[in-house]
């Protein structure tokens, strides 16, 4: 009598699932060889879904989180036109709720002052929020659809999104899950940390403060040269003005920590008003107790220190305080 053979993902998901006792936690070996199948088609929509809500629930390690980038990362760089020549890594994943997105302001200067930013992000899966492409079309700027539509907007102007859907339709399909599964999975801390272009400078953002730690660990096993982690705004990579912040950098394999004050009192969600970008961006004279104007300058010193191999972005504010008086405010941010 035949029996029917195991399917070889099954080994993964049991090794997850069978109970609090007998379960461990995959290496990062066996970590890059499930998420491989899994983004190869080797492994049925079921398996996909038992596998990601076990991590959910036993919560991935960095050796996992390492071993889930290794696996994406080989199959992304195939896929980008080579040298795409990036310097910084923008990903913006979350979208906003409670505030307008002020880190794109950064990103926007810092590409006017001759950097090369990415920035990249996923499918709208939370409703109530505002994610960084459909701001960008609401202004008119162009998504790219093509990896080469991708290679012309950095070189025209410094700056550019790419939709995950353009270098890893898989990873797409899966943070999609996010409605129909009803949590975040592992996809979520994934994708943030995916450095698609291979720039020299990475600025990750996370929303839940345990999985800075989670980020910046998995940064260090990948050997990242230069990662800075915090709690950003939303989820998205922005400085919390109103809040403490904990700043973890990644410098060549070292770990460093900073934790900065609030420079503002607490301040009241006022929702997310595309309008408002404009309108700061314009202003003569902006208030030093200006949430979104401290938002865009204590960004834009959390890149610049990121750049510098830096641990303390107060080291870097008068820097970016130099940077955001001297805008061309005549140049409105992500119009075509």
């Amino acid at each position: 009598m035949m029996t029917e053979q195991e399917h070889p993902f099954a080994h993964y998901v049991r090794t997850l699932a069978r109970g609090k006792r007998a379960r461990r936690d995959l290496t990062r070996e066996e970590a890059a060889a499930a998420m491989g199948m899994i983004l190869d088609g080797g492994a049925t929509d079921l398996q996909t879904g038992a596998f990601l809500m076990s991590m959910r629930v036993k919560e991935e390690t960095p050796e996992e989180l390492a071993g889930f980038l290794d696996a994406s990362r080989q199959r992304i760089a195939p896929l980008l036109p080579a040298p795409l020549a990036v310097d910084l890594d923008w990903p913006c994943y979350a979208g906003k709720k409670k505030h307008s997105p002020w880190h794109l302001l950064a990103a926007w200067l810092l590409a006017c002052n001759g950097r090369r930013v990415m920035l990249h992000g996923g499918p709208e899966h939370t409703p109530g929020r505002l994610y960084t492409d459909q701001l960008l079309r609401q202004r008119g700027w162009p998504v790219p659809t093509t990896l080469a539509q991708l290679e012309e907007a950095l070189q025209q102007h410094g700056i550019a999104y790419a939709p995950l859907s353009l270098f890893s339709p898989a990873l797409h399909r899966l943070l999609g899950l996010r409605s129909e599964l009803g949590l975040r999975s592992p996809i979520n801390s994934l994708t943030r940390g995916l450095n698609p272009a291979g720039a020299p400078v990475s600025l990750q953002s996370i929303f839940h403060p345990a999985y800075l730690d989670l980020h910046a660990g998995a940064a260090r096993l990948c050997d990242e040269h230069r990662t800075v982690v915090i709690k950003g705004e939303g989820g998205d990579p922005e400085w919390r003005p109103d809040a403490s912040n904990r700043v973890v950098s990644i410098f060549r394999g070292d770990t460093c920590e900073s934790q900065v004050p609030a420079s503002l009192r607490r301040v009241s969600p006022t929702g997310v008003a595309p309008e408002q970008i404009d309108q700061l961006w314009q202003q003569a004279e902006t208030a030093a107790d200006d949430y979104g104007t401290q938002a865009v300058i204590g960004t834009l010193a959390v890149a610049l220190m990121a750049e510098a191999g830096g641990s303390d972005p107060t080291a870097f504010r008068q820097a970016a305080e130099a940077l955001w008086q001297r805008r061309d405010r005549a140049r409105l941010p992500f119009q075509p």
